[in-house]
């Protein structure tokens, strides 16, 4: 069942994809209630997602991770290259490593442990619209440890400076660039431009990416 409103320019368009009945439509009375936030779809499988989320083009999608028939990373796998800018937050029950990393290197940008408290999942996706990385507390610290762990020896692609592994590793924790250049007393710009040689030596195009090639390397 799916439900579409008229969103107003300041809105932030969402997307549900979650098999559970009774939770998916707990999750679109949430979004109903938080301020600048539209639910423009829900869906209960990744086959009907996909056929219907492109068109709607939400900013951000809750996307759960364990979907019968497609999975919810395959979907998100599937789903990025159609909608490039698009945010996704997965939602899971588990907090394997495993399932984390595959999920950020299908394209992922956060990541919510069920069940959500309401205001959770308002801040997440105001924080994963605003270029944030929205994760428990469990998980970034699963990203924080794979950083702490040693590194084996990398090839010419995974050779990052140590002022760009810094950043790396507080883009992986989910701060924002602005935050990033304050912890580290630089500039924005200066973040900016070592996000651009992060992402031109991993060869990738996105956060979530630089992230999961990177801490895979350190696995």
């Amino acid at each position: 069942i799916s439900h579409f409103l008229m969103s107003t320019p300041s809105q932030i368009r969402v997307a549900i994809v979650e098999d559970n009945e009774d939770l998916r439509q707990t999750l679109e009375a949430v979004l109903k209630r938080e301020k600048g936030i539209e639910c423009v779809g829900a869906f209960a499988s990744g086959e009907e997602a996909l056929a219907r989320v492109p068109a709607l083009k939400p900013a951000v999608v809750l996307m759960d991770i364990q979907l019968p028939g497609i999975t919810g990373v395959e979907c998100v796998r599937q789903l990025k290259p159609l909608l490039p800018q698009l945010q996704i937050i997965m939602l899971t029950v588990h907090d394997h490593t495993k399932s984390v990393f595959e999920s950020l290197k299908a394209g992922a940008n956060g990541f919510l442990l069920k069940p959500v408290r309401a205001q959770e999942l308002g801040r997440a996706i105001h924080e994963v619209h605003a270029g944030g990385a929205p994760m428990t507390p469990n998980i970034a610290r699963q990203v924080v440890q794979t950083f702490q762990k040693p590194v084996p020896a990398p090839d010419a692609a995974m050779e990052l400076s140590p002022r760009e592994r810094q950043v790396l590793e507080l883009l992986a924790q989910g701060l924002l660039q602005k935050e990033i250049a304050e912890q580290l007393v630089i500039s924005y710009h200066t973040v900016q431009a070592y996000t651009a040689r992060i992402y031109e030596k991993l060869q990738v195009r996105s956060r979530s990416q630089a992230v999961a090639k990177y801490l895979g390397a350190r696995k």
